[in-house]
């Protein structure tokens, strides 16, 4: 068993839909009806399910012109095409035409038609990011220390519920071990999961104000309440391994990955909207474990494990590094990292490039005075998915072999991708926030 003092001696990662690109920024907005029930007249357009317009910079789906505020978004200069047939045009402010999938630059929004073929309800037409004067992130003033399963799906912008059999959204939340069984009971579990608007002042949400986090120690920053040293909380209690796992990695020939410690996992049940064929989410994976443990048993995992299981795979694990092995302490994307003369850094025996510098470490808790320790810098995984198809994805982070030097994930920017041919595949985020 190691001790952090050893260690030491050692030493010298359906809901509102993303926006259109609306003069200097992206506004986020939202499509959350499952009825078609339009604004009423108006000079100036409504945003109202039942009421007439009487002013505004919104409109709504059968209302009048734009309002004044703001110039037209940017995101469909050619062609300009009524998209969703309210009667508007991008010129007109109408921000539900972003569609990427027929308007390059967009960045996404899906509006589903509801369940009799009409329109949704009015979402933010003026790309203001509001509607009704209400901003639509989700995940805005959500506690980091939030017990609410709910609260987890919302920070990865899962924001609308599915409320019946035609409605598309989240069914479930629950927080889980790594397996999908019960959490132990108990202040220590908890601390394995927060909400979180920043990782330290150079890691920052990719979506909405929050995003979730999971750790095998305790998922704050430094600075949150409730914060314990990712060097040695151990919280005293194991798991066992998820569906498929172990996995050894090919690059670590001989290396027996130990048994789950301190697992931490939150497993969502969604309902994809009717015109969705495949979904999206960012992640970051930081291991304390790198430098000294690499090719070790003390393999620390983040599994997105999606049911059902996807066409030609063994399990249901869609997030894979570089060359197709499982997110863990000996992946290939461990790109967010530093050591003295280098880059390259010497660790267990293999060369790594850090070719994100060490930045992304920085008021996170795994860079230290002894050693940068490491990350993977923003990845995106994409998965395919039947529209209208009720899925499950469970996120979980693990120690392994025992419960100290820590590993967390930060996990967001959930999206849904309406156009077909999506296969499963992780890739860096190009430009992250």
């Amino acid at each position: 068993m190691r001790s952090t003092l050893n260690l030491l001696g050692l030493v010298s990662g359906l809901g509102l839909f993303a926006a259109c690109s609306a003069g200097a920024g992206g506004a986020v907005f939202g499509t959350t009806s499952t009825s078609g029930v339009g604004g009423g007249s108006g000079t100036t357009g409504s945003e109202s399910t039942t009421g007439s317009g009487m002013g505004g910079d919104d409109i709504g789906f059968d209302g009048g012109p734009a309002g004044s505020g703001g110039g037209p978004p940017t995101c469909n200069s050619a062609p300009n095409e009524d998209k969703d047939m309210d009667g508007f045009t991008v010129v007109d402010k109408d921000c539900n035409d972003c569609d990427p999938n027929v308007n390059p630059g967009a960045i996404e929004v899906i509006a589903p038609m509801d369940a009799d073929g009409g329109v949704p309800e009015p979402a933010d037409e003026d790309c203001d990011g509001m509607v009704d004067n209400v901003i639509l992130d989700c995940d805005d003033g959500l506690a980091v220390d939030s017990n609410d399963p709910m609260s987890g799906a919302k920070a990865v912008e899962l924001c609308k519920a599915s409320t019946g059999p035609n409605s598309w959204g989240v069914v479930s939340a629950k927080w889980v071990m790594a397996d999908g069984t019960p959490p132990v009971q108990g202040p220590n579990f908890d601390l394995g999961h927060g909400i979180l608007s920043a990782f330290g002042p150079n890691v920052n949400v990719q979506g909405g104000k929050r995003m979730l986090g999971l750790s095998s120690g305790t998922a704050r920053q430094p600075t949150d309440p409730g914060y314990a040293p990712v060097s040695g909380f151990d919280k005293g209690f194991t798991g066992n391994s998820p569906q498929g796992f172990p996995k050894e990695s090919p690059a670590c020939p001989g290396t027996i990955t130990g048994q789950p410690h301190d697992p931490a996992g939150l497993e969502v049940v969604v309902k994809a909207p009717t015109n969705a064929h495949g979904f999206s989410f960012d992640f970051n994976f930081f291991t304390y474990e790198w430098p000294n443990w690499i090719c070790s048993q003390y393999n620390d995992f983040f599994v997105a494990l999606l049911t059902p299981i996807p066409m030609g795979q063994q399990d249901g694990n869609i997030s894979f590094d570089s060359q197709g092995n499982p997110v863990s302490v000996n992946n290939a994307f461990l790109e967010v990292c530093g050591c003295p003369g280098g880059p390259p850094c010497l660790a267990g025996g293999k060369n790594f490039t850090c070719l994100l510098g060490n930045a992304g470490l920085v008021g996170t808790g795994f860079q230290d005075q002894f050693s940068d320790h490491a990350s993977t810098g923003w990845l995106v995984t994409k998965a395919p998915v039947e529209p209208g198809q009720q899925i499950t994805i469970r996120w979980a982070v693990y120690d392994s072999g025992d419960g100290i030097l820590d590993s967390s994930t930060l996990v967001d920017n959930w999206q849904w991708i309406a156009e077909p041919g999506t296969t499963v595949g992780t890739d860096v985020v190009p430009t992250p926030k």
